[in-house]
């Protein structure tokens, strides 16, 4: 990737202001009835049917509730529940999780550009004790998120990095419906040059992502109407490209940022306009669809992956 090319996607992650009015998504409050269902791409659609995660659970807690990007396909639901189980069991801590989608996907006024289409989750470089008592409401909404990177040196933060988000991240990136995960490019670097594996390949190095990860699954069987995107390079990934990663957030630590532009709402699939004004879901969001789903999709995987070991190395 060229560096004027790198620099043009800086400028566009950076426009974060409020989007016009006329953006209705983050004003719906609940999901659309029916199926689950994906639509359009990752930036660019919407989730039928979606369902919520509810704010706390076995091995997490939900971040920022007041936002209400707790939603997702059932698949997204099933993979956080799925992946903070094993970190617990596997005595990593509790995850924080950040934002999924809004209830029915599609753009949001700030924040995300992507997170669309109920397939995108944000965990936090932030394991809790598992036998710490739960955060409170006013802790999920105040509690800070903390860079685990010295950009301007390019090398981690050895007084917040835990080697136990190496771990995570090996973990997360083990399952087979994880598509990629965005990670900041001085995490891959620092995690090239002491793991191996193909997992390595599928974390991605993007601007940010220095005080969250960003998991994104792949499109769901029962979704034909999902735009995948194209599969990433063969290899780990840990090459030239990476270092010239690097060598730009380093770089950009030193450089004015470019003046914040309106986020442009992008145009959806048509069918994301029957998903908006659909009526609501019942009011338990779904759960009981979402816990059978798991619960059968637990069971077949149960073996398999405890076979992967406590680290979940392949």
């Amino acid at each position: 990737m060229t560096i004027a090319l790198r620099h043009s996607l800086f400028a566009a992650i950076l426009i974060a202001t409020p989007a016009a009015a006329q953006n209705p998504w983050g004003e719906v409050r609940s999901p659309s009835a029916g199926a689950p269902a994906v639509i359009g791409g990752y930036a660019a659609g919407c989730v039928a049917g979606a369902v919520a995660l509810p704010l706390s659970g076995a091995g997490y807690q939900v971040m920022r509730p007041s936002r209400n990007r707790y939603f997702g396909h059932t698949a997204l639901i099933a993979f956080v529940e799925r992946l903070a189980g094993r970190a617990e069991r596997q005595g990593l801590g509790r995850l924080l999780v950040g934002d999924l989608s809004q209830p029915r996907g599609g753009p949001a006024a700030y924040g995300h550009a992507s997170h669309q289409s109920g397939l995108d989750v944000d965990i936090w470089f932030r394991l809790q004790p598992k036998d710490a008592r739960p955060l409170s409401r006013e802790q999920t909404e105040q509690m800070p998120m903390e860079s685990v990177v010295r950009a301007a040196d390019g090398v981690l933060d050895k007084q917040r990095w835990d080697r136990r988000y190496g771990d995570l991240l090996r973990l997360a990136a083990s399952a087979p419906e994880v598509d990629r995960i965005f990670v900041n490019p001085v995490i891959k670097q620092a995690l090239c040059r002491g793991e191996q594996g193909d997992w390595l390949g599928k974390l991605r190095p993007w601007w940010g992502h220095d005080q969250h990860f960003h998991v994104r699954l792949v499109c769901p069987a029962d979704s034909p109407g999902c735009e995948a995107q194209k599969p990433i390079p063969p290899g780990d990934g840990c090459d030239e490209d990476l270092d010239g990663w690097v060598r730009e957030i380093r770089l950009a630590t030193k450089r004015p940022k470019p003046p914040a532009r309106e986020k442009v709402v992008p145009e959806l699939p048509l069918a994301c306009d029957a998903v908006l004004t659909a009526a609501s879901a019942p009011a338990d969001g779904g759960r009981a669809t979402v816990s059978a789903w798991s619960d059968r999709t637990d069971r077949r995987r149960l073996a398999g992956e405890e076979a992967l070991g406590t680290a979940g190395r392949n």
